[in-house]
């Protein structure tokens, strides 16, 4: 399937994102368990005026049959864009690929991977893109 390319609210939303990654991880740092980035990580995307949905139960339709558990997105941003977040030493791959089909199952486009735990935040954001 070929896609065109993002939205402008797509693209905004997005730097609003990254842009809250950077603040928590500047004030806040490295360490912390991946619950409190998240609480953090929704109150910036609020003062920067995004709506998100925390802790999203997805429901999953396999060969006609819907089953609603077993996938759940961290928060989903504007109802656009999926945020998977972390607080690991070290990214696992599987992560990726988690999101990737995640950004599939929605009919999503945009998503971010953000891994707090870094020494540079800029080393703990992937952006995937359908």
């Amino acid at each position: 399937m070929i896609y065109g390319p993002l939205s402008e609210r797509e693209e905004e939303v997005a730097r609003k994102i990254v842009d809250a990654a950077y603040t928590i991880h500047r004030i806040l740092g490295p360490g912390l368990l991946e619950k409190v980035y998240e609480v953090c990580f929704c109150h910036e995307l609020s003062k920067r005026e995004l709506s998100y949905q925390r802790q999203v139960d997805v429901t999953i339709v396999y060969d006609g049959i819907s089953f609603d558990e077993g996938l759940r997105l961290d928060v989903l941003v504007e109802g656009l864009v999926i945020c998977e977040l972390k607080a690991m030493d070290t990214i696992n791959p599987v992560w990726e690929a988690q999101l990737l089909s995640q950004l599939k199952l929605t009919g999503k486009r945009l998503g971010f991977l953000i891994n707090f735990n870094v020494p540079l935040i800029k080393d703990g954001i992937k952006r995937i893109i359908l």
